[in-house]
C-alpha cells in the first residue's frame, strides 16, 4: 500500500507542477477555441463619448470580450455596424432586426471633471422594440474597466436569469526563471479575464494549491519555502501573512469551509496522508478519515457538512465523500467515482449538485464533471495534462489549467462542454487557476 502512497503523490506534483517556464510573460492573448453553435447575437455599440480628448478605454470591448467567452453570446463585430446609436430614442430597431440582432447595447461615457466619468447604458429587445436593462454610474478612470465587467455582469443576468460572474477574480502560480536560470515562483491575482494581474507573493521554492477564503479577502496556499510544505494565509488587500501549519511532514490541500470558520487539509504528521479539519480561531484539529491509503485534496459541499476528498485506499486515485460534523467528527467515506483509470482533484459546484475533477483515461489528464444525481460522468477537455479545475461563482465555467505549445497556460470551458476559451501569455508558465468568490465589498 505504501507503493500506492508514494505514486500517488508523485502524480499529484507532477500534475501541478509539471512544465517549468522560460523568461517571464508579457502580454495576454485570449482565444476563443470552441463556442455554441445556437449562441445569442447581441450588438454591443462602441458608446459615445463626451468629453476632451480620446474615449479613456473601450469598456464595450471589454463587454463584448465577456460576453462572447460565456459561449453564451454571439456579439457582432463593430465593422459589421452600420449604425451607431448611443441611447435609445436614436435606436432604429428595424435596422437590428435586419442584421438578425437579438439585444442591442447603447451608451455613452461623458467625462465629469478629470479621470471621472458618467457612463450610463441601455439594454434592449431588438424584436419586442423594449427596453430591458439600464443603469447609469459614475467612476474614475482605473475603476472603468471593472465597470465593464459589472455591466457585463448585469446585461448576462438580464437576458440569462443567472448572475454572471465576470466580475470577479482569478489566482494563479506563475513560474519563471532567472538569469542565472533558477526557477521563481509567483502567487498572483488578476481579473476574471486575465488583466490587471498583480503579484501577491513570490519566492524560490514551490507555490501550490491557491485557495480563496468565502469572503474573497484572504488566499490560503502551500509554500515550500522552508523546504518541505506548510500552509499558509495571505490577506488580498493588506498581503498580510500567517503561517497556518507547521506539522512535521507534509501540509498539503487546504480547503476552506463554505462559513470561513474551519479549514480542511492534509497532513502526513502522524506518518500517513489523512484528512483534518481546523478550526481557525482555536487552531484545534480534528481528524476526519483513517487509513491506509494517502487521502488528499478535500473539497467541501456548499452545506458545510461533508467533503470530497481523492485518495488511494483502493488502489488507484478515486474520489471520495465523507460526512463531517462542526466538531470534526466524520462518518464513513463513500466511493463516488467508478470512470476511468484514475480521478483526482475535486471541485464541488457552487450548488452542491456537480463535481469537477481531473479524470485519467489512457494516460490521458482530462477535465470532466461528475452529475451527482444522475451519476453521469461527461469529459468537457481534450487536452492531455489538465488539471486544477475550479468552477466560477455562479457554476456556469470551470477554470483549469491547461498545456499549449509546451506552456502552461489557464483556460475556461462551460460546464456543458460546448464553449472554451484559453489565456495564453506571450512567454511564461501559468498553474493552479482559482476562481474568487463574488465580491463583497
Amino acid at each position: 500500500m505504501m507503493l500506492h502512497k508514494i505514486k500517488l503523490n508523485i502524480l499529484i506534483l507532477l500534475v501541478c507542477l509539471s512544465t517549468i517556464s522560460m523568461p517571464a510573460r508579457a502580454s495576454l492573448t485570449i482565444d476563443i477555441t470552441l463556442w455554441l453553435d445556437n449562441a445569442t447575437p447581441i450588438a454591443i455599440v462602441p458608446f459615445g463619448w463626451q468629453g476632451i480628448g480620446k474615449v479613456p478605454m473601450s469598456m464595450t470591448g471589454v463587454i463584448a470580450n465577456d460576453l462572447g467567452r460565456s459561449g453564451r453570446f454571439a456579439p457582432m463585430k463593430e465593422g459589421e455596424m452600420i449604425e451607431a446609436p448611443h441611447e435609445g430614442r436614436d435606436v432604429n430597431f428595424g435596422t437590428w432586426r435586419n442584421l438578425n440582432m437579438k439585444y442591442l447595447v447603447v451608451g455613452k461615457i461623458q467625462l465629469l471633471r478629470q479621470s471621472a466619468y458618467q457612463v450610463q447604458f441601455q439594454l434592449f429587445d431588438v424584436e419586442k422594440g423594449t427596453q430591458i436593462a439600464g443603469h447609469s454610474f459614475q467612476a474614475k478612470g482605473k475603476q472603468l474597466r471593472r465597470l465593464s465587467h459589472h455591466i457585463s455582469d448585469l446585461i448576462y443576468e438580464a437576458i440569462t436569469g443567472e448572475r454572471g460572474a465576470f466580475d470577479t477574480y482569478l489566482a494563479y502560480i506563475t513560474v519563471s526563471r532567472n538569469r542565472k536560470g533558477q526557477n521563481r515562483y509567483q502567487l498572483a491575482i488578476s481579473d476574471s479575464d486575465g488583466y490587471n494581474e498583480q503579484t501577491l507573493f513570490e519566492s524560490s521554492m514551490p507555490i501550490v494549491r491557491p485557495v480563496w477564503s468565502p469572503d474573497g479577502k484572504r488566499l490560503a496556499y502551500v509554500s515550500y519555502a522552508t523546504g518541505r510544505p506548510q500552509i499558509y494565509i495571505q490577506n488580498v488587500f493588506t498581503k498580510n501573512t500567517q503561517q497556518l501549519t507547521n506539522f512535521k511532514g507534509s501540509n498539503l490541500s487546504p480547503a476552506w469551509s463554505p462559513d470561513g470558520r474551519r479549514m480542511a487539509m492534509s497532513l502526513s504528521k502522524d506518518g500517513n496522508s489523512e484528512l483534518y479539519i481546523m478550526d481557525l480561531k482555536s487552531r484545534k484539529l480534528h481528524r476526519v478519515t483513517r487509513s491506509y491509503g494517502a487521502d488528499l485534496e478535500p473539497a467541501w459541499f456548499p452545506d458545510g457538512e461533508s467533503l470530497v476528498f481523492t485518495s488511494d485506499r483502493g488502489g488507484r486515485a478515486q474520489l471520495y465523500r465523507i460526512d463531517v460534523d462542526n466538531r470534526g467528527a466524520a462518518g464513513r467515506a463513500e466511493r463516488i467515482t467508478f470512470d476511468g483509470v484514475e480521478n483526482l482533484r475535486p471541485a464541488v459546484s457552487p450548488d452542491g449538485k456537480r463535481i469537477a475533477m481531473v479524470h485519467n483515461t489512457g494516460g490521458q489528464y482530462r477535465i470532466a464533471i461528475l452529475d451527482l444525481e444522475s451519476e453521469e460522468l461527461s469529459l468537457l477537455t481534450d487536452g492531455y495534462l489538465d488539471e486544477s479545475p475550479g468552477f466560477a461563482p455562479n457554476g456556469s465555467m470551470l477554470i483549469y489549467a491547461s498545456q499549449a505549445k509546451g506552456r502552461g497556460v489557464l483556460a475556461a470551458v462551460a460546464t456543458d462542454g460546448r464553449a472554451s476559451h484559453k489565456m495564453r501569455f506571450s512567454s511564461g508558465d501559468v498553474r493552479e487557476p482559482a476562481w474568487s468568490p463574488y465580491k463583497q465589498d
